[in-house]
């Protein structure tokens, strides 16, 4: 119902019929949309570009970052694994008789996740932010050491007890026993 054909049009009613619209728009959309904030979130993940290196004791992710100072970055560890690079690029505030004639640089909130490797050490993780350009440096933990094979010392003895061989065999950790199988002794 549009109150503007019954001859009401004040800004109240404006607003009441905007709000009325908005809400016949908001419901024609199904259900399982993505939420505004995942739209967001994932047009400032596609907005901010990075290239990941993998060096032999580290990993390293470049992000452009123009016109951003070191203050205005986050780099983060969370959940111990996932690498997140976010921030917020502010516009310029407009000085008196200047205005945009064009606005093409993108402003607002921008943010990368990267899930670290098992081998990236979260506790040796640098940042440095030079000519727009930012560098996450992420070391490698070491290797694990090749287990080194184990030596087992044992035992081993026949012995006829009655009409049956034993084999006994002994180590540091157990002993077993074997009575079948073993042809009997003579001396």
């Amino acid at each position: 119902m549009d109150l503007r054909l019954m001859g009401i049009d004040t800004p109240l009613f404006h607003t009441l019929q905007h709000i009325m619209d908005t809400a016949a728009n908001d419901s024609d959309k199904p259900m399982n949309a993505p939420s505004r904030n995942y739209v967001r979130d994932a047009k400032a993940m596609a907005a901010t570009p990075a290239d990941v290196k993998e060096y032999p004791n580290s990993y390293v992710f470049i992000v452009d970052m123009p016109g951003l100072k070191s203050g205005d970055i986050k780099v983060q560890v969370e959940e111990d694994n996932v690498l997140l690079i976010s921030g917020e690029r502010k516009r310029e505030e407009e000085k008196d008789g200047v205005k945009y004639i064009r606005m093409e640089r993108r402003v607002g909130k921008f943010m990368r996740k990267f899930t670290l490797p098992e081998n990236a050490n979260t506790d040796a993780i640098s940042a440095v932010c030079q000519d727009g350009v930012l560098t996450v440096t992420v070391e490698k933990l070491p290797p694990p050491e090749p287990k080194k094979p184990k030596t087992i010392e044992w035992n081993a003895s026949v012995s006829t007890i009655g009409n049956t061989n034993v084999l006994f065999i002994s180590t540091k950790e157990a002993y077993y026993i074997a009575t079948t199988g073993l042809p009997r002794m003579t001396s």
